[in-house]
């Protein structure tokens, strides 16, 4: 499976100035009073947390910032929260979580009375908890809300075609619990509902993408922020992290804020490897992206 990068690159990377290389994020620490950090790649990768990034965290609000865990998880942040302590994240290390999950049940709310197909593992239902919602097959549904795909293991988002077809043929709006097209869960990466929408969108079908890189979750990862300070925080002093171009780098430019790319996340591979990024390839990232980040780390040390 190719990294995101690589799947959307095309020609020969543009001729850009890389921002710097840091090892340290102390050395942005000043200049920041939040950081709305990427979980899955910066925090842990589904099986192990990362130490050194859980400090780093831990450092920054010492110093005052707050911190607000981003996440595009179809579940919600208190689902997502249990998970973090499972595997050793410090709660000392965030103010607040905020997930896709999040802004997919509040899309739900507004559909409130309409029936819904879940497209995704048994293990994403919380995302409906609480809701009063009512399931109904493919073929007399409403909408559909896609969290993944049922064995992220062996699927692929072609396995799911002949389910879009029926979709499109009854013209079903899409809901998309998580716009992740892969995510690494220990050394290999695996395909997020964002593949399956990401098809269902190039058939023709209607899809409304519930978390990075739209504005829904950064309004709302803004305000759970500026509600810890007590007051709005400039956005110029706020700094978003992540490892993926097409979720967190674009997002964070759509949002207005700062960028910080941490490389041995997804796009490791393609980087030439989670020990040293290659320069070229990270400029040919970059221009795919068409946009470049405030810094970049190898990963997140204080």
């Amino acid at each position: 499976m190719q990294g995101e990068g690589t799947r959307a690159r095309a020609g020969q990377p543009k001729d850009i100035t890389l921002p710097p290389l840091i090892p340290h994020f102390s050395a942005l620490a000043a200049d920041y009073d939040v950081v709305l950090s990427d979980i899955w790649g910066v925090v842990h990768n589904g099986l192990v947390s990362f130490p050194h990034a859980c400090d780093a965290l831990m450092r920054m609000r010492a110093r005052g910032a707050i911190v607000v865990l981003v996440t595009n998880a179809p579940r919600p942040s208190n689902v997502v929260a249990r998970q973090l302590d499972r595997l050793h994240v410090p709660r000392e290390a965030y103010d607040a979580v905020v997930s896709s999950g999040d802004v997919t049940r509040g899309v739900i709310e507004e559909r409130r009375g309409k029936t819904v197909f879940h497209l995704g593992p048994e293990r994403d239902k919380s995302i409906f908890t609480g809701l009063n919602v009512q399931f109904a097959p493919l073929e007399s549904a409403d909408y559909v809300i896609c969290s993944g795909l049922d064995d992220d293991d062996e699927d692929t988002p072609d396995d799911y075609r002949g389910q879009l077809e029926i979709m499109l043929k009854r013209k079903l709006f899409m809901v998309c619990g998580n716009p992740d097209v892969v995510v690494e869960r220990g050394d290999k990466l695996v395909y997020c509902a964002g593949s399956v929408a990401d098809l269902y969108a190039t058939m023709g079908g209607e899809v409304l993408y519930a978390g990075k890189p739209y504005r829904p979750i950064y309004d709302m990862a803004l305000a759970k922020a500026d509600a810890a300070a007590g007051k709005r925080i400039p956005r110029k002093r706020v700094l978003a992290v992540g490892d993926s171009v097409r979720t967190d780098l674009k997002g964070a430019h759509t949002a207005g804020i700062d960028f910080l790319f941490v490389t041995s996340g997804i796009h490791a591979e393609e980087l030439g490897g989670r020990d040293k990024p290659d320069a070229g390839a990270l400029k040919g990232v970059f221009a795919a992206a068409g946009e470049l980040p405030k810094a970049v780390m190898r990963e997140l040390v204080w």
